[in-house]
């Protein structure tokens, strides 16, 4: 059983920049995405501050955020890595068969991945993402790296704490005309 204690304060930067984007996506009625909750169970709560201290997860959650972008659906998951190497044990099995099937439904699911140590942020299209998780059950790497990344979806045009993801979901749309 996961703990909300043991996660501590991790990702809460990217998703911080991630929920100003999508504010601001809003205010300009490009898009209206919203952050998923993960419906917790309190186990011990500070009576004090009315603060949960120590909780446990109900159930897998999917993704992070979902929403529609100019009539799209979208879904999408938030991930940060502080080496060049990204492990797939960051993400579930139940959270790829979801992206999967909503992108078999005409939406578009991705992972937006923050390099802390390079601070770069990359668009991870659900079909790469799958690129490699079938490597990694065919008995290869369970992991992929920087130098394997695409360079088309490398987010170079980060502005303060905007994250311009939608961008690359046309990108991502233009891919599959291809």
């Amino acid at each position: 059983m996961a703990t909300w204690k043991s996660r501590g304060l991790r990702g809460s930067i990217l998703e911080e920049m991630i929920n100003r984007t999508n504010e601001v996506y809003s205010e300009n009625h490009l898009a209206l995405i919203q952050k998923v909750p993960t419906p917790i169970t309190p186990i011990n709560m500070d009576h004090k501050t009315k603060q949960i201290t120590l909780a446990y997860f109900d159930k897998k959650s999917t993704v992070d955020y979902i929403g529609v972008v100019q009539g799209i659906p979208v879904c999408f998951d938030a991930k940060e890595c502080a080496t060049d190497r990204f492990s797939l044990q960051n993400i579930h099995a139940h959270q790829v068969r979801f992206m999967e099937e909503f992108a078999a439904q005409d939406g578009i699911a991705f992972f937006l991945i923050h390099f802390t140590h390079k601070d770069l942020f990359y668009y991870m299209r659900i079909s790469e993402l799958l690129k490699y998780w079938k490597r990694a059950e065919e008995g290869g790497r369970k992991s992929f790296t920087i130098d394997e990344l695409d360079d088309n979806f490398i987010i170079d045009d980060v502005n303060g704490p905007v994250i311009p993801y939608i961008n690359y979901i046309q990108r991502d749309i233009d891919s599959r005309d291809i």
